[in-house]
């Protein structure tokens, strides 16, 4: 298995010379990369690909983790051959891609699914005119001034970062640095770096809400990417000795796991009523808000958290061409609750990444039902940790969270 393991890594490496978004992290041997200049052909890498599908197919499996890793091996190598595919040229329906990518289809959701909630949200809202004019204008009190950023931004990653060491053993020296960045089409990412370090951009295009903090802070750090990483580069990297895990194709199965630990993360981290409260005496202040609406703001954010699916809509039916572009982004307005700059920005990262936005939160739902089933609910919060920790170290495909 180590060999196939080997070969899969460096035909991640020579798909990622067709598709520059393809090679999210790499720290591996660097005589692995593959040399500068003209690529191998898609069909070369294709070829390659069925026969590495063969032989991990017929490769022995001793023991529960070793079919754990052949399982995951078969599925990456999947959607390897799935991406050089539409590489090729060939069109996939939304669905068809995210299944083939993702090992997932998210549910549909019509527009009569996200209607109640906006009535519920014409009601909680202040004023008169449309919700998500209303919206907008609620939620502008809550913007981080840019001088105050840094230090809420902080403030809010020292306190997930010990969370996550109360329950969770991380690896000797780790470590991350934050960059504030413009000009992207996502608002936060994490850069592995190996060796248990990372890079994580903050982009500051748009008004970043005070909530934004404990979910960037946690999403992209503890105990979500960085933490997911650095696990996996203990455990089996270092551990087992997987090279497979010293690259992230970015277009795979890992990926929902990856997204929906990392967004289910911020809830293990800061459970509600615990997350009012710290962000309340602590981030409120810091921000020069107004700590007695911190109770009204996230109860605010707890109904449009029933809007998380409308992203989902505008990007199928976009990518379907069963809607233009204006008219995701009117959609975007209308049932996301996003201004204008936001939807068009959410439309670049549709237009960049496709239907890889299913992993955010159709991941997260998966990860929370996976974990709740093994015992790892809110009331038992030791519990969850340690079924959320077990996951973050285990590879594991987003169709086994299901069975």
């Amino acid at each position: 298995m180590d060999d196939l393991a080997a070969a899969y890594v460096k035909l991640v490496l020579a798909v990622g010379q067709h598709d520059p978004d393809y090679v999210d992290a790499y720290y591996g041997p660097e005589h692995w990369k593959p040399p500068s200049g003209a690529p191998r052909s898609i069909g070369e890498l294709r070829d390659e690909t069925a026969r590495l599908l063969d032989g991990i197919s017929a490769a022995a499996a001793s023991d529960s983790m070793d079919i754990l890793r052949r399982d995951y091996l078969l599925g990456q190598v999947r959607a390897v051959d799935a991406r050089l595919r539409m590489l090729a040229g060939e069109r996939f329906t939304f669905d068809e891609e995210s299944r083939a990518l993702y090992d997932a289809v998210a549910p549909t959701h019509g527009e009569d699914y996200f209607a109640g909630t906006l009535s519920d949200l014409d009601a909680r809202l202040p004023g008169t005119g449309p919700v998500p004019e209303r919206y907008e204008t609620f939620k502008r009190q809550f913007v981080v001034a840019p001088k105050r950023l840094d230090r809420v931004f902080g403030a809010a990653i020292d306190a997930c970062r010990a969370r996550t060491r109360d329950h969770l053993a991380l690896p000797a020296g780790e470590r991350f640095t934050v960059e504030y960045v413009t000009g992207k089409s996502w608002s936060g990412y994490n850069w592995y770096q190996g060796g248990a370090t990372s890079l994580i951009q903050v982009n500051t295009d748009l008004p970043i809400y005070i909530d934004r903090a404990i979910d960037l802070a946690a999403h992209e750090g503890y105990p979500g990417h960085h933490v997911y990483n650095a696990l996996l580069e203990e455990h089996l990297v270092r551990g087992r000795g997987w090279i497979e895990f010293t690259v992230y194709a970015l277009f795979s199965p890992q990926s929902l796991i990856a997204e929906g630990t990392a967004n289910f993360g911020i809830d293990v981290a800061f459970p509600g009523p615990e997350r009012v409260a710290f962000e309340r005496d602590h981030l409120f202040p810091l921000a020069g808000l107004d700590p007695a609406r911190a109770g009204d703001y996230y109860a605010m954010l707890a109904l449009t958290d029933r809007l998380a699916y409308a992203g989902n809509e505008a990007a199928r039916q976009y990518l379907d061409g069963r809607m233009s572009r204006e008219a995701a982004v009117t959609w975007l307005e209308t049932y996301a609750l996003q201004p204008r700059a936001r939807a068009e920005q959410r439309v670049r990262f549709f237009e960049q990444y496709r239907s890889y936005v299913i992993n955010y939160n159709l991941g997260k739902d998966l990860v929370r039902a996976y974990i709740e089933a093994r015992g790892g609910t809110a009331e038992d919060p030791a519990r969850r940790w340690s079924e959320f920790g077990a996951l973050l170290s285990t590879p594991r495909l987003p169709s086994a969270l299901i069975s």
